[in-house]
């Protein structure tokens, strides 16, 4: 009878020890083959909102041309922001305008969507070129956190004010020659007193960032709802928000349309609450960790 080899196999997912010597390899028999899968060690990866990455691993590179896109110029990312803010600013102002037009067609519940809506389609485009912030709060936080090198975020700050004014006065041009009072349609003015409205922006930021932080900061959490997460706080936000102080959430998104419809009322509260909120809803999760 044909004397049959055994073949044991020996899957582990564990590191492999360094290989033995030459000498020892050759007194291996010839009747067993051992082979070993080793695990890819862990990386620390922050994904969408940070794209900071390090990996101490050469023989393992980033996945999905990760290392590539954190390697792409500034001036593409700023790029990025700019167009992402005049997009996402343009169409919160054209649902604001449509609704006023048209005796409150889309009521807040439309608007809310529309926002929710240019959130998640801006942020799943953008995450991987330039984080998709389109929010100086959001840069705020992230560069507060280590996640946007300190240098970057002036750039990004002056390029989401300036893709926001650009969309003020293209929906300025656009609807303007209408009978919709644009101030009142589109600018962030309190119905309620200042410190209320600090405080209810400030809020609505702080929720907004817990989530992005949990979801595009923390290697466990699932990255491809990054900009699912945003946009339904975004929505969130509108549909319990809107009605005090218009939700805004966004600096820029407040300063493009006061610039094109000249009306600053009580501004500093746009400008300063959002960012602390920012701050503290992204501390607020690192914590947690």
């Amino acid at each position: 009878m044909d004397r049959r080899r055994s073949v044991s196999m020996d899957v582990s997912m564990s590191i492999p020890p360094p290989p033995p010597p030459a000498s020892s390899m050759e007194n291996l028999s010839d009747d067993k083959v051992a082979i070993v899968i080793p695990q890819r060690s862990p990386s620390n990866k922050i994904l969408p909102l940070g794209f900071q990455f390090q990996h101490n691993d050469p023989s393992h590179p980033p996945p999905g041309g990760f290392a590539e896109r954190v390697a792409l110029p500034l001036s593409k990312k700023v790029a990025a922001e700019l167009l992402g803010t005049f997009l996402l600013v343009f169409t919160v102002l054209s649902a604001l305008i449509t609704d006023q037009a048209h005796g409150g067609a889309l009521g807040l519940l439309g608007v809310a969507a529309a926002a929710g809506l240019a959130m998640a389609v801006l942020v799943s485009s953008l995450a991987h070129v330039s984080g998709g912030h389109i929010n100086p709060a959001v840069s705020v936080a992230m560069a507060a956190f280590g996640h946007l090198p300190r240098p970057h975020l002036a750039p990004y700050v002056a390029a989401q004010l300036l893709g926001s004014t650009a969309a003020s006065f293209a929906a300025k041009a656009l609807y303007g020659g209408g009978a919709v009072d644009l101030g009142a349609a589109v600018a962030t003015v309190p119905a309620v007193g200042a410190a209320e409205a600090f405080l209810v922006e400030f809020a609505a930021t702080f929720v907004f960032l817990f989530v992005v932080t949990a979801l595009a900061t923390d290697p466990k959490a699932v990255k491809e709802l990054v900009a699912v997460g945003a946009a339904a706080a975004v929505t969130m936000n509108a549909l319990v928000f809107a009605r005090s102080t218009g939700a805004s959430m966004n600096p820029a998104r407040t300063l493009g349309p006061a610039i094109a419809t000249g009306t600053y009322t009580k501004i500093w509260v746009y400008m300063v609450a959002p960012p602390l909120g920012a701050i503290a809803g992204s501390g607020a999760y690192h914590a947690l960790k």
